[in-house]
C-alpha cells in the first residue's frame, strides 16, 4: 500500500466534505435570516447542501459526485455505512448518558403516556403510508406495496432506520431504489418537522395563543424538587487517558460487542440476519444498559471507586453521531433514481405532516393539560424528525425547559422501545404480507390507544391515576 493512494485518502476525504459542510450550514443558520427562522436543523441543512451540489454535479457530468477518484470510487456506499454505524453509536450514547432520577407517580405517568403516544404515532403513520403504497403500487412501477412501512421508519425514527429498513427492501424484495426511497422518506420528515412547526408557532403566536417561559416567569414546582434524587458529587476516573477518550473508547468496544451478539445470532438465525442487523442499534442499546449495570454494580461493591461513564460527555458525543448520520444520510439521496416515485412520496409526506400533527395535538391537549403546547411541539418534532429537532421547536417557546417536555422526551425512550419492537418485526413482514401487515398495525394501534387513554376510558373522569 502507498500511503499516496486513493484508496487510503477516499474515507477522509468524505467525512471531511461531511464535517465541513456542517461548518458551512452553522455558519449560514447564525448569519442568514432566513434560515434561523425556518428552525431547519443545521445538520439537515448541511445535507440539502450537499444534495444540491450533488445532484447538479450528475446532471452536468452524469455521473455520481461521491463516486469520484477522490473518493476511491466507493463514496456513495461509504455515506450510507456511516449513516448505518452512527445510528448505532448515537443510541449507544444515549444510553450511557440517561441520568438517574427519582420521579413522582404523576410525572411517571407522563412519561409512561409519551412513550406510548410515541408508538402510537409510528403506528398511525405506518397505517397511513401502508394505504398510500397499497394503492400506488397498483400504478406504479417498481413500487412495492409494503414500502409505506417506510414512513414511520423515516418520520417516526429517522435517516439510520429509514435506510436500514430501504436496504432490507432493496437487497431482499426487489424495491428498486429502497434504500434511496426510505432516505427521502426521512428528508421529508424534517422538511416536515421545520416548515409544520414554523408556520405553527407562526399562527399560536398571532393568535396570542403561545406563552414564552423562562426561568425568570415560571411558577416553582415543588413536587418535582422534592421527586428529585440528591445529586452526589461524582467521580470521573483520573489517569493518563482523556475523559472523552474513555467515552469514545466505551461506546467503540460497546458495539463491537453488540456486533459479536448479532454475529451469533445471525448465523443462529440465518433467516433473519437482515432484521438482526438492522436492529444493530437496538442490540447496542441492550448491551450498553447492561454494560452500565455492571459498571454500577462493580462500584457499589467496592470494587471500583470512580465513574468511567461521563453522561455529559456522552450526550455531546450522541448529538455529534447524530448529526453525522443526518447530514449523511441526506447526502446519500441519489434523486434519479426516484423519478418515478416523487407523487407517491409526497403524497406520503403531507399526509403523514398532517396525521402526526393532528394526533399529537389531540394528545397533548387531553393528556398533557397543564404544558400541552410544549409537549405538542417537542413530540411533533421528534416523530416528523428526531429527538433534536423536538427540542429545536420545544426551546422556541420553553428555552429554559421549565416545563417537564423534555424531560418525557428523553425518559420515554424505555416504554417506547418495550412497545414499539414489534413494530420492527412488522417493518420485516410489510413486503411480504403488505395486507396482513396493515390489519396489524391498525389493531396494535387501537391497542396503543386504548392504554393511552385508559384513564378516560376506565376511569370515567375520576382524578385518581
Amino acid at each position: 500500500m502507498n500511503f499516496w493512494d486513493y484508496s487510503v485518502w477516499g474515507f477522509f476525504n468524505l467525512v471531511t466534505v461531511l464535517l465541513f459542510a456542517l461548518i458551512i450550514a452553522n455558519i449560514l443558520k447564525k448569519h442568514i435570516k432566513f434560515f434561523q427562522a425556518s428552525l431547519i436543523p443545521t445538520s439537515v441543512l448541511a445535507g440539502l447542501g450537499i444534495l444540491i451540489i450533488s445532484t447538479i454535479y450528475k446532471a452536468i457530468t452524469k455521473n455520481h459526485m461521491f463516486d469520484v477518484r477522490a473518493f476511491n470510487y466507493a463514496g456513495t456506499a461509504n455515506l450510507e455505512i456511516i449513516t448505518f454505524h452512527c445510528l448505532a453509536f448515537g443510541f449507544i450514547a444515549m444510553a450511557f448518558s440517561s441520568k438517574k432520577k427519582k420521579l413522582s407517580k404523576k410525572r411517571t405517568a407522563e412519561i409512561f403516556n409519551t412513550g406510548v403516544t410515541t408508538v402510537a404515532t409510528y403506528l398511525l403513520q405506518g397505517v397511513l403510508g401502508m394505504v398510500v403504497t397499497l394503492l400506488a403500487a397498483k400504478f406504479v412501477t417498481g413500487l412495492i406495496s409494503g414500502a409505506g412501512i417506510l414512513l414511520p421508519f423515516g418520520y417516526g425514527q429517522g435517516t439510520g432506520q429509514a435506510l436500514n429498513f430501504g436496504s432490507l427492501f432493496e437487497n431482499d424484495h426487489g424495491f428498486t431504489g429502497g434504500k434511496n426511497f426510505g432516505l427521502s422518506v426521512a428528508a421529508l420528515g424534517f422538511l416536515s418537522a421545520s416548515i409544520g412547526g414554523v408556520i405553527h408557532l407562526n399562527i399560536m403566536k398571532a393568535k396570542g395563543k403561545i406563552q414564552i417561559l423562562s426561568k425568570d416567569n415560571a411558577e416553582p414546582t415543588p413536587e418535582e424538587n422534592s421527586a428529585e434524587e440528591p445529586q452526589k458529587e461524582k467521580k470521573f476516573i483520573n489517569g493518563g487517558l482523556e475523559d472523552l477518550s474513555i467515552q469514545i473508547s466505551t461506546i467503540f468496544i460497546t458495539y463491537m460487542l453488540a456486533y459479536f451478539l448479532i454475529a451469533f445470532l445471525g448465523n443462529l438465525l440465518p433467516g433473519f440476519k437482515s432484521v438482526l442487523y438492522g436492529f444493530n442499534f437496538l442490540i447496542g442499546v441492550l448491551v450498553a444498559s447492561l454494560i452500565k449495570l455492571i459498571l454500577n454494580g462493580m462500584k457499589k461493591a467496592n470494587i471500583i471507586d470512580e465513574d468511567y461513564i461521563n453522561p455529559e460527555q456522552m450526550d455531546k458525543l450522541g448529538s455529534f453521531f447524530f448529526d453525522l448520520m443526518i447530514v449523511t444520510g441526506i447526502a446519500a439521496i441519489q434523486l434519479d433514481l426516484l423519478k418515478d416515485y416523487w407523487p407517491t412520496l409526497l403524497v406520503m409526506g403531507l399526509l403523514g405532516l398532517l396525521i402526526t400533527y393532528i394526533y399529537n395535538r389531540f394528545v397533548a391537549k387531553v393528556l398533557f393539560p397543564e404544558y400541552a403546547e410544549a409537549q405538542f411541539l417537542v413530540m411533533y418534532g421528534m416523530l416528523t424528525g428526531t429527538a433534536s429537532t423536538g427540542v429545536i421547536l420545544l426551546r422556541e417557546i420553553d428555552k429554559d425547559f421549565v416545563t417537564p417536555a423534555a424531560d418525557n422526551l428523553v425518559y420515554q425512550n424505555f416504554p417506547a422501545i418495550v412497545f414499539g419492537f414489534p413494530m420492527m418485526v412488522l417493518g420485516a413482514l410489510a413486503p411480504v404480507e403488505p395486507v396482513k401487515t396493515l390489519i396489524i398495525l391498525a389493531a396494535f394501534f387501537v391497542v396503543m390507544n386504548i392504554i393511552l387513554f385508559r384513564r378516560q376510558i376506565f376511569l370515567r373522569g375520576r382524578n385518581k391515576e
